[in-house]
């Protein structure tokens, strides 16, 4: 896998998981264990050189 193929999967990735954090309650287990994902990702792409500033919803 091309490091651009790996960016584009894991933008999609953080989007995804995005939606469903903004759909389950903030004090659920579901959330919680979505949020380590959630940050996984962040600092994937922000290693990446991904500006987060408009796909970051969560802002967590």
């Amino acid at each position: 896998m091309t490091e651009k193929e790996m960016i584009k999967l894991s933008v999609e990735e953080f989007s995804r998981i995005q939606r469903y954090m903004m759909i389950a309650g903030k004090d659920s287990e579901v959330y919680k264990a979505m949020k380590e994902r959630y940050i996984d990702l962040k600092v994937i792409l922000t290693s990446s050189g991904v500006n987060l500033t408009e796909i970051d919803r969560i802002k967590a």
